[in-house]
């Protein structure tokens, strides 16, 4: 590639960068060829990601044709919803894309911390991805590797689609779906949890292919995990191609219809395909009901919240046992409530190390109050015996199998939220956990979180 026809690709002034006309920043993203670095332009001042690639480690694993690939499809698209190219350039030892700076990150992200989005945060986004697709494809592009981790977002919280090295370009008259002398056997363009089945049966890839995708990440918006998993890829391959899935209970009815609709196995019978009336009937499913598609672009985006689907026996009553202020009287009554002595604390330890078949999970911590709570991940569920120990520790264990699976890690920023009878959270700065106590004795779990909590940080 020569420098002279790289630079100032997009920008409005054709003026030839060097690396010396940034500051490289933190590492922000990695990939399988390359690393993306936060930069801020000399001068200006402007903030971009620099995606840089080292050529000897791109010639070493015969990774040219998806970099050129890559450039040639940011060179041609020019959309609010996706991540633009402004410049690229090169030294003898690498190559630079400087790309728009997506500073709230991943989409992802937001997917681990809240385990899955509500109604109105999945409808809007998928919203913007179908935009973004329509634009892509009316451009002869195939994205391939559509998933939550290549959906950045801006600073007004739209989506910008990054990533395009496994993007698939048709050109004019050209009727072939992929090289396969390129390729070797058994292997496949995307991610294993996203691919199309025709991917996977003839390593071949149309626009229906993002589509699957776009079924996917709506299904795993929903209800926090994509519809085909498995212990290994080979057992989410056997599962795409029998279209073996289910729906959790509380998945929204009509996002239901819209997922069947999408993980069709003919790609021809897709909602969204040519052959299925192309995105003016996919735009036209009732999910997208009040969708402004005109203006989703300048719409101001809903706050991401997790999906809690109500049920009879679980009334939506939003309410805290959490009590304004804490003042010197509400510490002493809660050090009080919990203090005993060190004889005491050495007697119930002895009779728990006797007793109790969770004890070995605690690293010798006093057991404070234990019992199983359904630990949710979006509409799933996984049933786990808590353990809220002094130290403080929140451990979680599979009671089948008898398998420490983890801890809630306190902090001063732990907060804890109780929504009904049932369903608390428990908030820490990076992540969200979504519980709920089948007894219907959330209040309990709380109040017993904020007295530990006050015990360690508040005195």
């Amino acid at each position: 590639m020569s420098t002279s026809s790289e630079s100032g690709i997009v920008a409005s002034k054709p003026i030839k960068k060097t690396p010396n006309d940034f500051v490289f920043g933190k590492v922000i993203g990695e990939g399988s060829y390359s690393t993306v670095y936060l930069a801020k332009e000399i001068g200006p001042g402007t903030e971009y990601a620099i995606k840089v690639l080292e050529k000897k480690h791109i010639m070493r694993e015969r990774k040219t044709q998806y970099v050129m690939r890559e450039k040639e499809v940011l060179m041609n698209i020019n959309h609010p919803f996706f991540v633009r190219l402004y410049y690229t350039f090169q030294d003898a030892d690498r190559l630079y894309f400087v790309l728009g700076y997506a500073r709230r990150g991943e989409l992802l992200d937001y997917l681990h911390k809240l385990s899955s989005f509500d109604e109105d945060c999945s409808r809007f986004y998928c919203a913007e991805i179908v935009k973004a697709l329509e634009y892509l494809h009316g451009a002869g592009i195939v994205h391939r590797d559509l998933k939550p981790e290549n959906i950045l977002l801006n600073d007004e919280m739209h989506i910008q689609i990054t990533d395009f090295g496994s993007a698939k370009i048709f050109k004019e008259g050209d009727t072939s779906e992929e090289n396969s002398s390129n390729q070797r056997k058994n292997s496949f363009v995307g991610t294993a949890q996203y691919v199309s089945p025709e991917v996977l049966t003839s390593k071949s890839a149309s626009k229906s292919s993002d589509l699957w995708a776009l079924g996917c990440i709506l299904y795993q918006f929903l209800s926090g995990e994509p519809p085909f998993r498995g212990g290994h890829e080979y057992q989410i391959f056997q599962k795409i191609t029998k279209l073996e899935y289910e729906f959790p209970e509380g998945f929204n009815s009509l996002a239901r219809d819209l997922v069947q609709k999408l993980l069709v196995l003919d790609p021809d019978k897709r909602l969204g395909s040519d052959e299925m009336g192309g995105f003016d009937a996919l735009k036209s499913h009732d999910f997208f009901t009040g969708i402004d598609w005109d203006h989703l672009e300048e719409t101001k985006p809903p706050e991401l919240v997790p999906y809690l689907p109500a049920t009879a026996s679980n009334p939506q009553q939003c309410w805290s046992t959490m009590k304004p202020g804490l003042t010197d009287k509400r510490i002493g009554e809660i050090l009080t409530a919990n203090l005993i002595t060190e004889q005491e604390r050495k007697q119930r330890l002895e009779e728990q190390a006797k007793s109790n078949e969770y004890h070995r999970f605690t690293e010798g911590h006093l057991i404070l109050k234990q019992g199983l709570i359904d630990k949710r991940k979006g509409l799933f569920a996984r049933r786990r015996m808590f353990l809220l120990t002094e130290g403080p520790h929140l451990y979680y264990v599979d009671p089948v199998n008898k398998v420490l699976k983890g801890q809630i890690p306190w902090s001063k920023e732990l907060k804890t939220e109780q929504k009904n009878f049932k369903i608390f959270f428990v908030h820490t700065p990076n992540r969200t956990y979504y519980l709920e106590e089948p007894q219907k004795r959330a209040e309990d779990w709380v109040k017993e979180i904020d007295k530990v909590y006050n015990m360690y940080y508040e005195t």
